[in-house]
């Protein structure tokens, strides 16, 4: 007897949590969004009114310059030339599901085919955020772009410039990360 009520104590229960898990879940409703891109910098862009921050990456500041063979350039510039010609003209499609401090997507990107995020990464023109270590470590092994040289982390120079709070890697892991505290928040 106690056995049968333990039971369906038990299958209440987990219907209870499947129900609550559900309702929790609309929150994580991924918005997607196409068409003609501008080109912000090396891991942001605009499609139509949606400004995107390209998630898990980080790339150098527009102003950022880097040091090479003794000397400054304009890294910054050429992340953003990277991921200009990269899209190439082409439509560019991004999904996410959060917004960064700005108010920006964090989005996942593709242009043709080639996933935007991880190709900045792998050319050496961002750095992984939360994501794409592995490309990060070939790019750094073959002194691709802003590893041929020396240069301030992203969020370091923008933290030495002035420019705002902290953030937060956003990349896989912290994507779970921030799951499980949205989920677990009763705001």
């Amino acid at each position: 007897m106690w056995r049968r009520l333990f039971d369906y104590g038990l299958t209440i229960a987990l219907l209870g949590l499947l129900i609550l898990l559900a309702a929790r879940l609309d929150r994580f409703e991924t918005r997607k969004t196409e068409g003609a891109a501008v080109v912000n910098d090396g891991d942001s862009i605009t499609l139509g009114a949606e400004r995107i921050r390209m998630r898990g990456i980080d790339a150098p500041e527009y102003a950022q310059s880097c040091r090479k063979d003794g000397a400054d350039y304009p890294c910054g510039r050429l992340a953003r030339q990277s991921l200009v010609k990269l899209i190439a003209d082409r439509p560019v499609s991004c999904s996410g599901w959060q917004r960064d401090r700005y108010g920006r997507l964090l989005g996942y990107c593709k242009a043709g085919g080639i996933d935007l995020n991880r190709a900045q990464v792998e050319a050496g023109w961002a750095v992984a955020y939360g994501d794409f270590e592995a490309e990060e470590a070939g790019a750094r092994a073959g002194k691709a772009g802003i590893w041929a040289g020396t240069f301030d982390e992203p969020q370091d120079w923008r933290d030495t410039h002035g420019h705002g709070l902290v953030e937060r890697k956003h990349g896989s892991l912290a994507s779970i990360g921030d799951a499980l505290r949205a989920f677990f928040s009763f705001r």
